[in-house]
């Protein structure tokens, strides 16, 4: 019985804590626009980023240097 004077502050604590950090992803726009992040894997060249090859590209070149 003891326990519960640590276990139910302690629930309340993390319950606060967890709405703290969904009200600040909120408020930061980490919500926002969730279509297009949704889209976003569908398109061939998602997670690409500036100076890497689509993954097309890169078989192509891996197979050049292996015939050299």
């Amino acid at each position: 019985m003891d326990i519960l004077y640590l276990l139910i502050p302690l629930s309340v604590l993390l319950v606060l804590m967890i709405v703290g950090i969904f009200g600040w992803a909120i408020n930061n726009g980490q919500l926002d626009d969730l279509e297009r992040e949704g889209g976003r894997i569908l398109e061939e060249t998602a997670g690409v980023d500036e100076g890497q090859s689509p993954p097309g590209e890169a078989r192509e070149e891996s197979r050049t240097l292996s015939q050299r």
